[in-house]
């Protein structure tokens, strides 16, 4: 396999697991449970969201999965982790996962989408220091 080809499937594989990581919270909402009722009210999120909630996140991972789609699943799915992130510090709970998923959904969408080379150029410095 060629090394563009590597890249291309480290990126789907990359992006297979962060839309999982969304797809199983949405569940986790959809299930419902004592838990899920307590974690919300510790963020302060009425019960009410946790269906609006849960098929939001399914969408925005649906459409993050689906290639001609997927720049926009990843700008939706920036947005939802943005969320999530301000919530988290706005209670005072550590928000170093929603990064990390941030950055997973942006790392694998850039590895297996060519579009992205274009608008987010990876600079290569030659051995003087220039660009």
């Amino acid at each position: 396999m060629a090394a563009r080809g590597k890249v291309v499937w480290t990126g789907r594989v990359i992006s297979i697991l962060a839309a999982l990581l969304f797809l199983f919270s949405a569940a986790m909402k959809g299930r419902g449970g004592p838990e899920i009722e307590q974690a919300f009210t510790h963020l302060g999120l009425p019960a009410s969201m946790r269906i609006p909630l849960a098929v939001l996140e399914t969408a925005c991972a649906v459409v993050y999965l689906i290639p001609p789609a997927s720049v926009l699943g990843g700008i939706l799915l920036a947005g939802y982790v943005g969320g999530t992130i301000v919530t988290c510090w706005r209670v005072g709970d550590p928000f170093f996962v929603q990064i990390v998923l941030g950055i997973l959904v942006w790392l694998g969408l850039y590895l297996r989408e060519p579009r992205l080379k274009g608008l987010i150029p990876v600079r290569r410095y030659d051995e003087s220091g220039n660009g």
